[in-house]
């Protein structure tokens, strides 16, 4: 059975990455055509689905890539749309801080035909619509039999059995959000977010070495955002020297992740590296990040930390 085109949804887990919040969240994204090749200037629109009248608006660069920042948490429909494509669409979690990576959006040529037809294509995501809808007003138990009822009719999308592994481990029914990651990683071994939500399931259930193993080997595949969250694995477990590692090697694959920088400093002032503190503290700074609690923090500890600076 063939995969039909149409990409239903990621809802994401994201790490606790300190004890302080932010005020809005982020999202990147990408828009490729049925081979896989960036599209360029297609439009990207984000719903959001809190109760609140919000919509954003952007466009995908010459790589098919999109951000939108100064947003809320909750759930979002993401449209995509672009003259000679049908639109597709995505739903999913915007969290707080460093930005959340969303799956990328397949649209196919406008008139073609796919594996659902354009008619079972509209019901699959009038149903994924139906248990998104039922997942944000918290309706858990009824989300549940309706991702269940989707994967009865498309059970080859990984998508599906994510966000049915996201209404497990809301109920924190640990054994079956397990299953139904792995599920979504067998189907797509490249799935970031299923990675990193199966790892903070492991980390709930109290198997804190396995969520750590997870990461490692998702870091060792050059994955920026496992590399990430390894660092911040590490740097739970009080292991510092591990998480600056980490953190430095998740800003060489990702540069643009200011909160990579936030730790770089903290950790590198917990291990006494005072230069290299100030340093990643100011370059933190200088991105415009949107974690306000961080950004508090940092704003307060460099005035005290430059003082301190060996004087030359």
């Amino acid at each position: 059975m063939k995969r039909a085109w149409i990409l239903l949804a990621a809802v994401v887990l994201c790490f606790p990455a300190a004890p302080a919040s932010a005020q809005t969240g982020a999202a990147r994204g990408k828009v490729v055509d049925e081979q896989g090749q960036p599209i360029e200037a297609a439009k990207v629109e984000l719903d959001y689905k809190g109760g609140v009248n919000r919509k954003y608006e952007t466009k995908t660069n010459k790589k098919g890539e999109f951000t939108q920042v100064g947003l809320a948490s909750g759930m979002y429909e993401v449209t995509a749309s672009k003259e000679g494509y049908q639109p597709g669409m995505i739903g999913g979690r915007i969290s707080l801080g460093e930005p959340t990576y969303l799956p990328e959006i397949k649209l196919r040529k406008a008139g073609a035909g796919g594996a659902a037809g354009a008619g079972g294509a509209a019901q699959l995501q009038a149903a994924f619509k139906n248990a998104l809808d039922l997942t944000q007003a918290g309706k858990l138990d009824e989300a549940e039999a309706a991702y269940k009822e989707l994967l009865t009719k498309a059970p080859s999308i990984p998508e599906i059995h994510y966000n049915l592994a996201f209404v497990y481990s809301q109920k924190k029914d640990w054994a079956n959000a397990e299953a139904s990651f792995q599920k979504a990683l067998e189907l797509k071994p490249d799935y970031s977010d299923a990675m990193v939500s199966l790892a903070r399931v492991y980390q709930e259930s109290g198997q804190a070495q396995k969520a750590i193993d997870l990461m490692a080997k998702g870091a060792g595949s050059g994955d920026a955002k496992a590399q990430f969250n390894l660092g911040i694995m590490m740097m739970n477990a009080g292991k510092d020297e591990e998480a600056l590692a980490a953190f430095l090697k998740a800003v060489e694959l990702d540069a643009t992740n200011a909160e990579a920088f936030y730790y770089i400093g903290t950790r590198s002032l917990q291990l006494g590296k005072l230069p290299e503190a100030v340093a990643a503290l100011e370059k933190y700074l200088s991105m415009d990040p949107k974690n306000a609690g961080n950004v508090a923090a940092a704003k307060q500890m460099l005035p005290a930390l430059k003082a301190a600076l060996p004087k030359k």
